[in-house]
C-alpha cells in the first residue's frame, strides 16, 4: 500500500480558499487513481473528487463542481484539492485516498490507502 500524508487544512473566511496536499510514499502514486473524500460530525464519509492516474480525467461531487479542483503531480507524488468559494458547510476532515483500480471510483470501499485527514473550517 501507499502511505499517504495530508497538509493544508486551517480555518478560513466564508468565500476564502485552502489548497490541501497529499503527499505519498512508498509507492508512485501514478499507479492509482487519487481521490479526496471528507466527513463532517455526525455523517458518513462522502466523495469529494477523484482523478485519474494520468491526470487527464476528473470527477467531482455536485455540490463542488465549479469551486475545487483536483489535481496531481506524479513526478513529486502528489495530489492536490484546490478549494475556492469556501461555504460553512465545507467544514470537515478531508481525506486523502489511493486506489489502484483502473478507473475513476467515487466509492470509498473501492480506495486502498487513507491519509490521516486534515481538518478545514469555514467560518461565517
Amino acid at each position: 500500500q501507499v502511505r499517504l500524508v495530508e497538509s493544508g487544512g486551517g480555518l478560513v473566511q466564508a468565500g476564502g480558499s485552502l489548497r490541501l496536499s497529499c503527499v505519498a510514499s512508498g509507492r508512485t502514486i501514478s499507479n492509482y487513481v487519487m481521490g479526496w473524500f471528507r466527513q463532517s460530525p455526525g455523517k458518513e464519509r462522502e466523495f469529494v473528487a477523484a482523478i485519474n492516474r494520468g491526470g487527464g480525467g476528473t470527477s467531482y461531487w455536485d455540490s463542488v463542481k465549479g469551486r475545487f479542483t483536483i489535481s496531481r503531480d506524479n513526478a513529486k507524488n502528489t495530489a492536490f484539492l484546490q478549494m475556492n468559494s469556501l461555504k460553512p458547510e465545507d467544514t470537515a476532515v478531508y481525506y486523502c485516498a489511493a486506489s489502484a483500480r483502473v478507473n475513476l471510483r467515487k466509492s470509498i470501499n473501492e480506495y486502498d490507502s487513507w491519509g490521516q485527514g486534515t481538518q478545514v473550517t469555514v467560518s461565517s
